[in-house]
């Protein structure tokens, strides 16, 4: 064996420093420096400086280097801070002009906040999207290395190399070195061997007596104290039973009886033996202590007093509070609080001392009123307490509820009007019980001079107007409005709107209407977005419930923009939903008359006549239609209906009409499929059909739903060359067209049994149209097909790239249900909502895997999320109502039913299929 020593053991090189070389510093220790000297004095310091300076010639510094400055006059920094105008604008006033100027500064802060939020929390969403994109977290990056660690065999598992020290040269050297053997001693053998042999010898000196032996530590063995204490044990566990019912009662037990569960609950008491007598001492120690420090603190004595109560000692208690009146005779809560603790005739004793020191409270007038036990003698205290408090609010009203008789009531309210002038509340329940309606006008009238500034009392008299149905409740809600700006008390937008919703939960919805007609543009600029903030609140009312102020909304959009083709469909919408059918063929009809050129509204008012049964009705709208826009749109509409109604020929003519006048690549189209579902009776091979697709592609060459139509001809007639040729023609003048190139790669697969051409126009595909998510997932789906379940796993790891298709929801749906074991499904569909936030295909597939785990009401969560993101998609209501079919009510599912109807989906895979 070498002498040499191995390169760990040997000594460092002189000056090394451990680490340096990968960037690490060294570091020093107090060992290394001895110990730490105090440091010269400040003024040690200055006079060093001032002698180093007179040897020079220099002025004197100051200790750190400065030189000494001679004081100025004082400039503090008063004049420094534009927030502190102690110094210049001290002695200036803030009058109502200034406070008028910063309301107006705030407002415009307010809105140009407003205006700017939506474009900035849009640009800060963007800002982070790009930078999470571009700056994935480690986690985010492998985690696909992380979950196909969970499909590796345990032979692979076993072959993973251990992290060891890789660094030393002799590392089986010194692994060796390590391994030390010693002699073990004959006395080390000797103890195992005796450690498991019994010895029955006697040692010399033994001595035995009734109870056992003596060990040779010392000790006794008892015997007799071991079965007494079993004994014990055994009781205690008997008592645990016996009193299971007990523990039960008390919540300790695991058994509870539902029944008499709150029962003992009620009757559970606070008593001195539920606390350790040494806390409740000491507690009012510190409350005596605190007393007697302040004796003019009611709070103390309260605190005290309501120690005695829980400790059980009540006449203790009200000795506190009585001593506690004494001192404190003007203190309300003192009063109350000793009230509270007595009882009956003392109650009332105490009361009266307490209105006679403090004959100004509402709240001991009221607790004095209520111990009385009659009417007449509440009463009674009520007039007396008015008499020194003749303008509290809440006493009369009081007193006004102990009236029976109506007259006596309006005989009361209005002596406390006349008390109480500004007291709104009171003047409008006189109004409400007055006689006549002159009579309430005459008191909303008096209330509205001694409250100019409230517009509650405008609001109400607006009601009053509605309720004997005058002409004038317009007007009255105009000139409040108005008189409200001049005293600059106007509400905010959000509060009239508030105000309205309110008029039309209780009944008053010509009042919210005529509030929204004067102040819904309050406060707004000709420069802010106010057609799209009004559509904002007119939906925000929908989604509380208040249809008539939507429709008030709506009602004042419109006579704003007239021609707001949005602003009709938002009201057509309200109506379809929550109104009548009446009612909704009225705003269709005034919106077709406001905007005739709008191809959407004649089709929707066209429609929702045909719904309801009436064809003639239908045909009508179409052919007013027909004179004001003769378009496309309403061709192929009327051609639909014609069609529907079984009206063939007359269809089949619209049809060429249409390709006369609106020759429109949409119109061939239609052309090309109804002449394929609907041949002439002469007609066997399609001829029709495939004429005017030629005819169609040598007006539109590029329309690539033409170049479909054609193939799929073809397809039908069994002649696939010449589909092929079409859908490769198709790719070469329309290459952006991914349902070409999908129909293309389909026929090469199902109808030709190739899928190596298959995979090929794929590719050649996704060159064409990179970071398309059909076309990733029509080539996972091809290998699945196919049987290459490697191949389709390794396809989809590449389309989730973040340089692909990273947030694509059909892609992670894909991959969740069919490519990963079921094990791995949720944890999997956690990540993709945490990378996609917001898509209904993998909504729905959430939705299936909660579904599987029978999990129904998760599963019924997620089947609303994906419709309310996207009511469009056929798909997502089809599963769902295929889970509602099992596990839904009947309720469920006419609801679902409705809203589907409502919504109308087109779009869908399966659906659209």
């Amino acid at each position: 064996m070498s002498g040499r020593k191995d390169f760990l053991s040997q000594q460092a090189p002189e000056n090394y420093v451990a680490g340096l070389g990968r960037g690490a510093t060294g570091f020093t220790t107090r060992s290394d420096l001895g110990p730490a000297r105090e440091g010269p004095s400040e003024d040690q310091i200055k006079e060093a400086l001032a002698k180093r300076a007179a040897q020079l010639g220099a002025p004197t510094p100051s200790a750190y280097g400065a030189v000494e400055k001679k004081e100025e006059d004082d400039d503090d920094e008063r004049f420094q801070d534009p927030e502190n105008e102690v110094g210049l604008f001290a002695t200036g006033a803030y009058d109502r002009d200034d406070d008028e100027a910063d309301r107006i500064y705030q407002d415009i802060d307010e809105r140009m906040d407003r205006r700017r939020k939506i474009r900035r929390e849009a640009r800060e969403k963007q800002e982070r999207d790009e930078y999470e994109a571009k700056n994935p977290k480690i986690q985010q990056q492998f985690a696909d290395l992380k979950r196909s660690l969970g499909s590796i065999t345990d032979e692979q598992w076993q072959n993973i190399p251990e992290v060891g020290d890789l660094t030393g040269k002799n590392r089986r050297t010194k692994q060796n070195s390590r391994q030390r053997f010693y002699a073990v001693p004959d006395s080390v053998i000797a103890g195992a061997r005796n450690s498991t042999e019994f010895d029955t010898s006697v040692t010399d000196g033994a001595q035995t007596n009734g109870s056992g032996s003596d060990n040779v530590d010392g000790t006794m063995t008892n015997f007799a104290d071991i079965g007494a204490a079993r004994d014990k044990v055994l009781q205690v566990n008997l008592d645990k039973a016996a009193m299971g019912s007990a523990d039960a009662n008390s919540g300790s037990a695991s058994t509870i009886d539902p029944k008499g569960y709150l029962t003992s609950l009620a009757k559970t008491d606070l008593r001195s033996k539920d606390f350790d007598i040494g806390d409740v001492k000491r507690v009012e120690s510190l409350l005596q202590s605190v007393i007697k420090t302040n004796s003019r603190h009611p709070p103390g004595y309260i605190a005290l007093a309501r120690l005695h109560e829980l400790a059980g000692k009540p006449v203790k208690a009200r000795d506190v509070m009585a001593q506690c009146c004494s001192l404190n005779p003007h203190s309300e809560d003192a009063w109350l609080e000793n009230i509270r603790l007595n009882e009956g005739h003392n109650a009332k004793v105490i009361a009266a001392a307490a209105v006679k020191e403090n004959p100004q409270s509402t709240r001991l007038w009221t607790r004095a009123t209520e111990l009385e036990t009659d009417q007449q003698s509440k009463k009674r205290v009520l007039r007396r307490a008015l008499d020194l408090i003749p303008k509290s609010v809440v006493l009369w009203k009081q007193l006004v509820q102990l009236s029976q008789d109506e007259s006596e009531a309006r005989l009361l309210l209005s002596k406390a009007c006349s008390e109480i002038p500004a007291s709104i509340e009171l003047h409008l329940a006189l109004a409400r019980i007055v006689e006549t309606v002159d009579e309430a006008r005459k008191v909303l009238n008096t209330c509205r001079r001694a409250n100019p500034k409230n517009a509650e009392v405008w609001i109400a008299a607006t009601r009053l107007e509605e309720q004997v149905g005058s002409k004038n409740t317009a007007n009255i809600m105009k000139r409040g409005v108005q008189s409200l700006a001049n005293e600059n008390a106007m509400l905010k937008r959000e509060e009239w709107i508030e105000q309205a919703e309110k008029c039309e939960e209780e009944g008053a919805v010509l009042t919210g209407q005529c509030i929204i007609k004067e102040t819904l543009s309050y406060g707004l600029d000709e420069d802010d977005d106010r057609k799209k903030l009004f559509m904002e609140d007119a939906q925000a009312s929908i989604s509380r419930g208040r249809y008539e102020i939507a429709r008030a909304i709506y009602a004042y959009i419109l006579r704003i923009w007239p021609t707001s083709k949005s602003a009709w469909e938002a009201s057509a919408n309200l109506e379809k939903v929550h109104g009548k059918r009446e009612d909704l063929w009225n705003v269709l009809e005034k919106a077709v008359e406001a905007v005739p050129q709008a191809d959407d509204l004649w089709i929707q008012y066209a429609n929702e006549k045909y719904q309801y049964g009436d064809v003639d009705g239908a045909r009508i709208v179409l052919g007013k239609a027909f004179n004001q826009s003769p378009s496309e749109n309403i061709y192929l509409e009327a051609i639909n209906l014609e069609a529907k109604n079984g009206q063939i020929d007359q269809a089949r003519e619209l049809l060429q009409q249409a390709r006369q006048e609106a020759g429109t690549d949409r119109v061939w189209i239609k052309s090309v499929a109804f002449a394929r579902t609907h041949p002439e009776a002469n007609e066997t091979n399609s001829s029709t059909a495939l004429d005017l697709v030629n005819q169609a592609l040598q007006l539109y060459p590029s329309n690539w739903k033409l170049w479909a139509q054609k193939a799929q001809i073809y397809t039908t007639l069994s002649r696939l060359p010449q589909a092929r040729e079409a859908y490769t023609t198709g790719t070469r003048a329309n290459p952006k067209s991914v349902t070409l190139w999908l129909l293309l790669s389909r026929l090469e697969e199902q109808q030709a049994g190739s899928v190596v051409k298959a995979r090929s126009v794929l590719d050649r595909a996704k060159a064409q149209n990179p970071k398309n998510e059909r076309l990733w997932l029509e080539s996972v789906r091809l290998e699945r097909r196919a049987g290459n379940s490697t191949a389709a796993k390794n396809l989809m790891a590449r389309a989730l790239q973040p340089s692909e298709c990273h947030k694509s929801g059909i892609l992670w749906s894909e991959r969740i249900w069919y490519l990963e074991p079921r094990t791995q499904r949720k944890p999997l569909s956690l990540e993709a909502v945490k990378v996609v936030e917001s898509d209904p295909t993998l909504f729905v597939t959430v939705a299936r895997v909660f579904w599987a785990e029978r999990k129904l009401e998760k599963a019924v969560t997620w089947f609303e999320k994906a419709i309310l993101l996207d009511s469009d998609q056929g798909d997502t209501w089809a599963w769902y109502w295929k889970f509602l079919s099992m596990h839904g009510s009947e309720e469920k599912r006419a609801d679902v039913l409705e809203k589907l109807r409502l919504a109308e989906p087109r779009h869908g895979e399966v659906w659209a299929g």
